[in-house]
């Protein structure tokens, strides 16, 4: 069984589609299929089901798809443990930030790491934080800087460093905009724009509105949040946005509710060894934490 079987079988699996697999690896589809054939040939089972152009995981290869993941991990892990030794900070960084964080928390790091470790060469993603949060756990990355996960898997290590805190907003024309005070009963009575169901902010919002009984009354929805913000200020509804985005075109609310505070931070495998490059970003990203 060797490691290019392997790659190919876990891009299969997660893009359902050979071909769209062979153009992540850049190969041709008739070298994913020999590839996808040699591993059945050696584990003697077949490990997709083809229907037509549709394929779907075999019970065999639902049962290895996450082990062939620990797999390739720990040969991902034992390339850097060598490579450590050298001391040396070269080599490649994969990371994912957040789209919020990539514009209003990452350049200042980027520019100061890049000046520090020019031999390093950034493989950065702008990624939705629970997407990124599923390629660490995929071992695809090794670091993301994200809104950190309200309850974490076991296998992730996090780290908090900045502290964003969150502010019920609507334009400056809103029935709410100069009340002196305001419930959250009489904000649900207007339509909100929140990112989606799955994102951690939104959790945040649904948790708050759950403990008054209340069912969020939303409207339209979007994970980008300088989207929402344009979308507020024009007096498309109520959001929930970060201090840092809050300028004049906005109206902060006076809520009878805890203020609402979201964790950021990093996140990386608990089974990964971090690369010399990681390890000094992580560096750089604790000294200009919140707490510096």
């Amino acid at each position: 069984m060797d490691t290019h079987s392997l790659s190919a079988f876990v891009m299969v699996a997660e893009m359902g589609s050979f071909s769209e697999a062979a153009d992540r690896l850049f190969l041709t589809q008739s070298a994913i299929s020999k590839r996808i054939a040699l591993l059945e040939q050696q584990l003697h089972c077949r490990l997709f089901d083809r229907i037509g152009r549709h394929i779907s995981l075999t019970e065999a290869g639902q049962q290895l798809l996450p082990k062939a993941h620990e797999i390739l991990m720990a040969l991902k892990d034992a390339e850097t443990l060598v490579s450590n030794l050298t001391q040396q900070v070269t080599g490649r960084l994969s990371f994912a930030a957040s789209h919020h964080i990539s514009l209003h928390r990452l350049p200042p790091l980027l520019k100061d790491f890049t000046r520090q470790f020019p031999l390093v060469e950034l493989d950065l993603r702008f990624d939705e934080s629970e997407l990124a949060y599923e390629s660490v756990l995929k071992g695809d990355i090794e670091l993301a800087l994200i809104t950190l996960a309200p309850k974490a898997n076991a296998r992730i290590c996090s780290e908090q460093i900045w502290d964003d805190r969150l502010s019920y907003v609507v334009s400056a024309n809103h029935p709410l905009a100069d009340k002196q005070a305001v419930t959250l009963a009489e904000l649900n009575h207007y339509s909100g724009l929140l990112p989606r169901p799955d994102t951690f902010t939104h959790q945040l919002v649904r948790q708050q509105m759950s403990a008054w009984q209340l069912e969020p009354n939303l409207g339209m929805s979007t994970n980008y949040l300088d989207t929402i913000k344009m979308m507020v200020s024009i007096g498309l509804g109520w959001s929930l946005l970060p201090e840092t985005m809050i300028d004049n075109q906005l109206k902060r609310l006076d809520l009878d509710a805890e203020p609402v505070h979201r964790p950021l931070g990093y996140i990386y495998h608990r089974d990964r060894t971090l690369s010399n490059a990681a390890q000094q970003m992580v560096t750089l990203l604790r000294q200009c934490g919140d707490s510096h």
